[in-house]
């Protein structure tokens, strides 16, 4: 029997959209930055620290957790069946490519509930001795700029995208102040109490000159007037017999 022309063009179609069909599962969650007190360091010049996407992935426990880390103007562009360690998403070609894959993790690592005592973050571009390494495309090297990025966590089984979550809101990094911005004068309250080191200095010079000038003019004899000592006399010391005592012979009766 003879096949219908519609139905022979239709049929790549419908190979093409299966795929779409399954879909990839938006998450209701969204990667933020920790707030945790006791953490510094929440965002440098090259890296920032993020909440782990703990009690999200429970239900793709056969799946592989990968942060995607993407120039805010690129997030839009960014196509999930691109596969971590490809060129397009490969870190030493960022931020050329607008994005890279790194962080790999499986949900075993996210357990939920977050056991006690434990700090669930993960820094981003923590990682340098493999930022010039092409052969670690999936490193997660120092950021090359202040931003802003966006991340999100995307879940792969296999090669196929199964999960993700939310892009972040806008990351800013900070950056370091040139030369020129930063001020010499310093605050009011600096410039004060150099003012009032200043004075005390000059008095102490003025006070420690005059206590020198004092003590030259008193070695001389000028200083309290003119003093005479005159030479004691001699003492003449007389020298006197000693009496010998004799004894009385007692006197007779």
């Amino acid at each position: 029997r003879p096949r219908h022309e519609g139905a022979r063009t239709m049929l790549p179609l419908l190979l093409l959209l299966l795929p779409a069909a399954h879909g990839t599962v938006r998450l209701e969650f969204m990667p933020t930055l920790t707030k945790v007190p006791p953490l510094e360091g929440m965002t440098t010049a090259s890296t920032f620290v993020l909440n782990q996407p703990r009690c999200v992935f429970e239900n793709y426990s056969n799946a592989v957790i990968w942060l995607v880390v993407a120039l805010d103007k690129g997030r839009l562009s960014f196509n999930n069946s691109a596969g971590p360690g490809t060129p397009e998403t490969a870190f030493q070609n960022f931020p050329h490519s607008r994005a890279y894959m790194t962080l790999n993790a499986t949900p075993d690592s996210y357990p939920c509930p977050k056991p006690s005592g434990d700090i669930a973050v993960l820094r981003v571009g923590s990682e340098t001795s493999c930022a010039q390494d092409e052969t670690r495309p999936t490193c997660n090297g120092p950021l090359p700029g202040p931003g802003p990025y966006c991340v999100k966590f995307l879940a792969l089984e296999g090669s196929v995208p199964v999960a993700e979550t939310y892009w972040s809101a806008p990351i800013m990094l900070r950056t370091a102040k040139s030369q020129n911005s930063i001020s010499t004068t310093g605050s009011g309250h600096s410039a004060g109490m150099i003012a009032i080191t200043t004075i005390l200095s000059i008095l102490f010079a003025i006070l420690l000159a005059a206590l020198v000038a004092m003590l030259f003019l008193c070695g001389s004899d000028s200083c309290g007037g003119s003093s005479t000592f005159s030479k004691p006399e001699s003492v003449t010391v007389r020298r006197y017999n000693t009496h010998h005592v004799y004894d009385q012979p007692a006197a007779r009766l």
